[in-house]
């Protein structure tokens, strides 16, 4: 009996010497191609996301792309193990559209190229997650999230509005609290004339709109300068995707 070692791992033999000393340089050879194979699915890109391919169909259909309807499902975590969030609790797929800025940065550009019924592991950073200021009770600032996500199906998605095109009046490719405030006036009243749920919520909005400027300025203007340039804004901002 001969044994061979390779990278922690063991392979037994009952043969010859010779061709026991080619089985073990093929295992080894097999062994550190996995091994490689297995480490290349990791990228990082330059934002800093960490996305590690975790299993993908062969042949790929349906390709993830900006502008398209995302069905998916999904798991966060910190980077502690602690689960703040997660479709399958709620046995409900979540469903967006990307390249809009539905979702946070980290998924904006994770998501994307993903083939339907592909899982991956992504590891957003704070400044592509939410940021210095965390989610409420639940996300800390600075959080490192770690999302195991699966795309279950993709399709056409709306035409997008360019939001930042709407606020900004003056076209000097930055948004002024006066700007932000006067477009969401201009929203609660469209809520109110629809009525029904609408014009609760556009009430709650009305009585809390400048508690509403001051939080979205606290997430949107990371450089603190008193405006919301067309780079820092995380809200739909293109007229084609």
């Amino acid at each position: 009996m001969a044994l061979c070692v390779s990278k922690n791992r063991f392979f037994h033999f009952q043969l010859t010497n010779t061709t026991t000393k080619m089985k073990c340089f093929v295992a080894i050879a097999l062994t550190l191609l996995a091994s490689s194979a297995a480490m290349a699915e990791i990228e990082t890109t330059p934002s800093g996301l960490k996305i590690d391919v975790q299993s993908k169909p062969d042949p790929c259909d349906k390709v993830a792309g900006n502008g398209q309807m995302l069905t998916m499902h999904y798991t966060g975590k910190l980077e502690d193990g602690t689960k703040f969030d997660s479709s399958h609790d709620r046995d409900e797929p979540f469903k967006f559209q990307i390249g809009v800025g539905q979702v946070i940065k980290g998924w904006e550009e994770g998501v994307l190229g993903m083939c339907v019924g592909e899982k991956r592991q992504l590891i957003v950073p704070p400044e592509l997650g939410y940021g210095d200021q965390g989610a409420g009770d639940i996300i800390p600032g600075g959080a490192t999230l770690y999302f195991d996500i699966e795309l279950m199906d993709t399709e056409e998605g709306p035409t997008p509005v360019n939001v930042f095109k709407q606020i900004d009046l003056n076209d000097d490719d930055s948004l002024s609290r006066e700007e932000l405030s006067g477009y969401l006036k201009q929203q609660v009243e469209a809520m109110k004339a629809a009525g029904g749920d609408q014009a609760e919520q556009a009430t709650q909005m009305e009585d809390d709109q400048d508690k509403l400027v001051e939080e979205i300025f606290s997430h949107e203007d990371k450089d603190k300068d008193g405006v919301i340039s067309h780079e820092e804004f995380s809200g739909p901002k293109h007229d084609e995707l």
